[in-house]
């Protein structure tokens, strides 16, 4: 039966990355490496934040939804582009395709505002330090999430909404490994001039307006930095935004290259490299360069660490006061510190 646009096709195929046999295993262990590091880094910093009051500030509270996006983002299609690597046929239904592509455009787009509203932390915390706490109140920071979903959730209807409209003939092999918006309607049987319209406009609203306010507030940052007298103070405020810059560079850098250049500029077999970069690449990377060179994100692993192995320890200790006590017949009533002693 066909689906409810009246398109003709019910499932299609994912070309995926190469159609090169010899490839197929080697990638699929590294896209598994980079899956596992993915989900282990992210979890761990959503993990750390959540435990240790002391990284419950709007800094950590933007790192956490950006790494909690990150962790979702990820797991919309890597777990279906491993499945793809080992398969014979990489099939996928029609309604299947849409909800990737409807959950892969809502996490993009949140990271685009999220990268966004963590660029505006910055500037407040170092343009305008004394009024850091009044700015940046937890509502401030709830209402500027909230605004960065509620922007995903209207980008990711309005594009899959267009492409419910669309008809779907014959053709029905995606020259990708997800369902993304260019590949899927050129195969299209129908006018694709409103989609495509439709791409240009969110385009440049969800990448082009965040960038240019990611780049007043760092041109706002940078002046503010080179008028501190201090070498030491320079140093630390460089350092305390370097994470972000490189960041948001490789994010919106990979992104403006796949969606805002014109169609004849170059091929998908290209567009998928820079898929890579921010669909895998970027998620992987963001929780090492946040918390590599980070003393907070340190701080609260070593006393994490710290409890598991004391812990540990305590655990290990019982264990064996609790057999010792039970093994010794003579000595029921042995107290630990007897124990200890003897």
């Amino acid at each position: 039966m066909a689906p409810g646009n009246g398109s003709l096709v019910t499932e299609f195929t994912l070309k995926g990355l190469t159609d090169q046999p010899d490839l197929q295993l080697p990638l699929f262990f590294l896209f598994l490496l980079m899956y596992a590091v993915t989900v282990l880094g992210n979890l761990s910093l959503v993990t750390l934040i959540g435990l240790h009051s002391h990284l419950h500030t709007p800094m950590y509270f933007f790192l956490f939804n950006l790494f909690l996006v990150d962790l979702c983002y990820s797991s919309v299609f890597t777990p279906k582009m491993l499945v793809n690597f080992v398969s014979e046929r990489n099939i996928i239904s029609y309604m299947g395709c849409m909800v990737q592509l409807y959950f892969f455009l809502f996490f993009v787009i949140s990271e685009c505002y999220v990268l966004t509203s963590m660029a505006y932390d910055r500037y407040v915390a170092i343009c305008n330090p004394l009024l850091y706490t009044i700015v940046m109140s937890p509502k401030v920071c709830f209402s500027l999430m909230l605004g960065s979903y509620l922007m995903a959730f209207s980008g990711a209807t309005t594009h899959t909404g267009c492409m419910l409209r669309l008809t779907f003939c014959n053709a029905n092999t995606i020259n990708h490994y997800f369902c993304d918006i260019l590949p899927v309607m050129q195969l299209s049987c129908t006018s694709t001039h409103i989609n495509e319209l439709m791409v240009f406009i969110m385009a440049g609203i969800n990448i082009i307006v965040p960038s240019l306010i990611i780049f007043l507030s760092y041109g706002f940052i940078l002046s503010s930095i080179l008028h501190v007298n201090s070498t030491e103070g320079r140093s630390k405020a460089f350092s305390t935004c370097s994470s972000h810059v490189i960041a948001v560079s490789l994010f919106y850098g990979s992104g403006a290259v796949m969606y805002l250049k014109p169609s004849s500029a170059g091929t998908l077999d290209e567009g998928k490299i820079f898929s890579v970069c921010y669909t895998n690449v970027i998620p992987m990377m963001n929780p090492l360069i946040y918390s590599l060179r980070n003393k907070d994100v340190k701080i609260a692993l070593r006393k994490t660490l710290g409890k598991v192995v004391v812990q540990n320890n305590l655990d290990q200790f019982w264990t064996e006061a609790i057999l010792f006590s039970t093994s010794k017949e003579e000595f029921p009533l042995m107290s630990i510190g007897e124990w200890m002693l003897s």
